[in-house]
């Protein structure tokens, strides 16, 4: 089965057929949306396990004491959450909503990290409950609220406290988390970071564990990680002499993707080298022993898995300008091209044995100037009832979609060696006014 061009940034089971379609996990694309309908989502289980797997193998082979934490808030779904323990992940979680995905699912909750910088005390009280592994505590406001939680449980709870370490990672302002402007954790320069540590050691039902950095969303490069690495253990190192034993250190996840035939970043070895290099030097030199590392991947194991298909409607030609051609999604199933101006590859996938015709702007259906999938885009000439497909969509796309103009989430496939399941059924106009009350 012949290449085609941006074949790295689609899963891995990507091919063309011999009748010119796009097929993932040995399916035809063609023959799901005819089944399934579109727009629709379909994931391949072969990507995902393999980069489970990646993580596992490339940061473990290094640093054998690290625990690969899945960053749910990507996407979460319910047999993602079993496909993660039979991989032997663990998840961070978010939000109520995301704890409770990872309790269906089968995941211990010794595995389960929260995450946050507004946890409610419903939220709190439920994960202490549970027996939630570690609270990753986001602010001082927070931190007096879990102990009193975790006191009327009658549990002492561990936690990690999110420092900021004033890091550039080189990536959209708004992904960008590690600076000291940023609405997440204890800034270490203006001494909050300090005065959090103290407060921890204080509180008589948490237990403070270790150090979290996260510093960003698609990060391309490596060098950002290691001054993280660095500047957050020397902080703690300082931190001896309050009484800090760090015994687990993260320093998030962030690791980017693909998205366009034209970016290459690092692979999974490279971040793992770069990290556990400098997490392990830096231990040495501080005399940390060998804490647990606590890596968070999320884009990065689900992002390559997912495709986006849609069907073509209608095309407006404005001569010497631009060509649009009108999708039945966009912005509500994907808003990313809005809110971060994120840039995609396209293909038609029942004319993958066409050359590229025209440029042509794939446009949404949503009742928003702005609802643009992907700009300038050469294709074969198109016609209404083809199928344009997405790939690299499986991060960030379904959790942030919404039902704006009272559109229906799109269903959800999992397909692998010919066969498709069901794991998403799309919504229904009941499903849109099933909460309701008139």
């Amino acid at each position: 089965m012949p290449d085609f061009p941006a074949k790295h940034v689609f899963p891995q089971t990507a091919a063309v057929t011999p009748s010119g379609h796009l097929a993932l996990g040995g399916c035809d694309v063609a023959d799901l949306a005819a089944e399934y309908g579109t727009p629709l989502y379909i994931f391949d289980e072969q990507t995902l396990r393999e980069r489970c797997q990646a993580f596992l193998r490339e940061f473990q082979g290094r640093y054998p004491n690290t625990s690969v934490i899945y960053a749910s808030k990507a996407f979460t779904n319910l047999a993602l959450t079993r496909l993660l323990v039979e991989e032997g992940l663990g998840m961070d979680v978010s939000s109520g909503g995301e704890m409770a995905a990872a309790k269906a699912g089968g995941m211990l909750p010794v595995k389960v990290y929260f995450h946050g910088n507004n946890k409610s005390r419903k939220e709190l009280g439920e994960g202490v409950a549970w027996g939630v592994g570690r609270f990753v505590i986001d602010n001082f406001h927070e931190l007096g609220l879990l102990n009193q939680v975790a006191q009327e449980v009658g549990r002492t709870q561990d936690i990690m406290l999110r420092v900021s370490p004033n890091v550039d990672p080189h990536t959209h302002a708004y992904i960008s988390t590690g600076t000291l402007d940023s609405k997440f954790g204890f800034p270490i320069g203006t001494g909050q970071a300090r005065e959090a540590i103290r407060q921890a050691l204080s509180c008589s039902y948490l237990r403070l564990v270790g150090l979290h950095c996260h510093i960003g969303s698609q990060v391309f490069e490596t060098q950002p990680y290691q001054a993280a690495i660095r500047a957050t253990l020397e902080f703690a190192a300082k931190m001896r002499e309050e009484g800090l034993e760090l015994r687990e250190f993260s320093p998030g996840g962030g690791f980017g993707i693909p998205y366009t035939r034209n970016e290459h970043p690092p692979s999974t070895a490279q971040y793992a080298d770069a990290i556990t290099s400098s997490f392990n030097q830096g231990c040495q030199e501080l005399g940390f022993g060998a804490p647990m590392l606590v890596i968070e991947p999320g884009r990065s194991i689900v992002g390559p898995a997912g495709v986006a298909v849609y069907t073509v409607g209608a095309r407006k030609a404005i001569p010497g300008i631009r060509t649009y051609v009108s999708v039945d999604g966009g912005m509500g199933d994907n808003i990313r091209p809005a809110l971060y101006q994120a840039s995609y590859e396209a293909v038609v996938a029942n004319r993958m044995d066409q050359p590229s015709a025209e440029r042509v702007t794939i446009a949404g259906k949503f009742c928003e100037s702005g609802d643009i999938l992907v700009r300038d885009v050469d294709l074969p000439a198109t016609e209404p009832g083809d199928l344009v497909a997405l790939p690299a969509t499986g991060a960030y796309c379904v959790p942030m979609s919404s039902n704006y103009n009272m559109a229906p989430r799109p269903a959800i496939v999992m397909v692998q060696n010919g066969v498709a399941r069901l794991i998403r059924r799309r919504e229904t106009y009941h499903d849109l006014m099933a909460e309701d009350v008139a």
